[in-house]
């Protein structure tokens, strides 16, 4: 029991958290992390009872879009957390700080009893940065190595198994002196002065900006950058607002859409200089896959961590940090015209006119509508799915983290628990999930959680009965159309069932009332958008 100078090695773990800024904890208990749950509650972070692990780890990952501190799941033995492996793994792809707290029987214990015990940090290692098991003589060093490992370089998830009886082991109170984080490094000396005679002899530079570079905050350092010397910026989807999507510069997010691909590529292809800032191409499809030639063109490559990839080369590799990198690459260079045919104006025009927004009904007109209705600081969730590939392109972002999705895993299914944990972080903020009718399906029972926690989030959903994206590629092969059909449900009745509010709409205008509607009800709102069969064909 603790005393007076102890504590937990649960409560160790907890308050470390609590310093680091978490608020907030998701997952479902089972008896073996009761401990864990009081003590994160006593130090002061708020558990959030979810009705899936999976859907629990996507709150987290929400909430740490608008808190900045890692997301935690909490998870029991056995099956808790076998439940959480799809959304740890979506976490480590996409590089998401989460600590992920699972409950295990006592290693003395699983030596003569075998019921839920298996090797849970086998299933964790490879999808996380690290796997610890709790000890109590280390108990403070071990929740101080994993916010570090979580945090820095690319940052992703840690897991760590607290045993039953660790949980509740006493530690002294005192925890040793945190590590002090490593400053932002930026490059130097030969490299250096080439990169900064590449750029002040460049004509037609483009840049292609990526998840370190989000991470990393670099924001107003990017879009310095490319103001003051005139450089288009292109960014993966998850990077999308590094530079506002309604700036001249900005060409938008890329990686999946071959439509969109058609305009980029060429535009690339005739750059004499590709200054990759924080570019991860964990998210970019095959179609990006080389698409620059280091032999033929200059390439500045400005990473977190070495290129062990292979997905492209560069000609200079700087391991350091974007914002520090820029402002070394940039001192002393004096800005010149670049692009002097219209190049990158012409390539945002076609952009725009790939996706249109004058449709009367359908996907892309759905887009529009809600980009327009929706105040300019809403914020978006998206899962997978033909819907994605649109919505990715057509969804303007004015800021850093505006839309959110599974990028490099691709998950279905998380748009809603992804719109949760934003409103429940920044319940201010207008924010709206868009979600297939499958994803929906896979986590409608989470509405509940929503109504129990007072949520208020606008859930859109594309209804047209079908897994579309794989339909379409069904019909792009010449293949029959199986295993892709399922039945059309009343999901605005589903919202109500819930305790929300629901709407269906077949219009334009019917969707706007909706949305006016949803903005001042005091609940979730689920609006079923009902389109045709084949809506995204010529879309994506």
């Amino acid at each position: 029991m603790p005393t007076a100078t102890t504590i937990r090695a649960a409560d160790a773990l907890a308050r470390r958290l609590y310093a680091e800024g978490c608020r907030y904890a998701f997952g479902m208990p089972g008896g073996e992390v009761l401990t864990l749950v009081d003590a994160l509650e006593d130090a002061g972070i708020r558990f959030i009872l979810a009705k899936h692990e999976n859907a629990a780890a996507f709150m987290a990952e929400g909430a740490y879009h608008r808190t900045g501190a890692p997301g935690i799941l909490v998870a029991t033995v056995g099956p808790g957390a076998l439940n959480g492996v799809n959304a740890v793994a979506n976490a480590h792809q996409d590089r998401v700080p989460m600590i992920v707290l699972a409950g295990a029987v006592d290693a003395d214990e699983a030596q003569s009893y075998t019921h839920q015990v298996l090797d849970q940090q086998a299933v964790f290692r490879p999808i996380t940065k690290a796997s610890f098991s709790l000890v109590p003589g280390a108990a403070h060093i071990i929740a101080d190595k994993a916010i570090a490992i979580a945090t820095e370089g690319r940052p992703g998830p840690v897991h760590i198994d607290v045993p039953i009886t660790v949980a509740d082991s006493p530690v002294p109170a005192a925890a040793p002196p945190k590590r002090a984080k490593a400053s932002p490094t930026a490059p130097g000396g030969v490299d250096l002065q080439t990169a900064r005679d590449w750029f002040a002899n460049s004509q037609r530079p483009v840049i292609i900006a990526g998840l370190d570079a989000m991470n990393q905050s670099a924001s107003d350092a990017l879009t310095t950058f490319a103001e003051t010397f005139n450089v288009p910026v292109v960014t993966t989807y998850k990077a999308k607002g590094l530079l506002p999507e309604d700036h001249a510069l900005s060409l938008g997010g890329a990686g999946l859409s071959p439509l969109a691909d058609r305009h980029l590529l060429p535009l690339i292809d005739e750059a004499d200089l590709i200054v990759c800032v924080g570019y991860d191409p964990i998210e970019m499809r095959v179609g990006w896959r080389n698409i620059w030639h280091p032999e033929q063109q200059r390439v500045i490559d400005i990473t977190a961590e070495p290129n062990h990839h292979y997905m492209h080369q560069s000609s200079l590799n700087f391991i350091a940090d974007c914002t520090a990198s820029l402002a070394a690459i940039s001192d002393g260079i004096t800005p010149q015209a670049t692009w002097p045919n219209g190049e990158v104006a012409a390539t945002k025009a076609a952009l725009a006119s790939a996706f249109p927004s004058d449709e009367t009904w359908g996907p892309a007109a759905i887009m529009d509508t809600c980009r327009q209705v929706l105040p300019r600081d809403t914020l978006a969730t998206v899962d997978s799915g033909a819907h994605r590939i649109l919505l990715s392109q057509m969804w303007q972002c004015y800021e850093p983290r505006g839309l959110t999705q599974s990028t490099a895993l691709c998950t279905m299914g998380c748009a809603i628990p992804l719109a949760m944990g934003t409103k429940l972080a920044d319940p201010d903020r207008p924010v709206i999930g868009f979600c297939g009718d499958a994803g929906f399906l896979m986590v409608a029972g989470e509405l509940s959680t929503a109504a129990e926690l007072g949520l208020k989030p606008i859930i859109l959903v594309f209804v047209d009965a079908s897994l579309s994206l794989i339909e379409l590629k069904q019909r792009s092969r010449q293949m029959k159309n199986r295993g892709v059909d399922f039945a059309k449900h009343d999901f605005a009745a589903m919202g109500v069932a819930f305790g929300g509010a629901g709407h269906t709409v077949t219009t334009r205008e019917e969707l706007t009332g909706a949305l006016n509607t949803a903005m001042n009800a005091d609940t979730f709102t689920v609006i079923a958008a009902v389109i045709d069969r084949g809506a995204y064909d010529g879309r994506l």
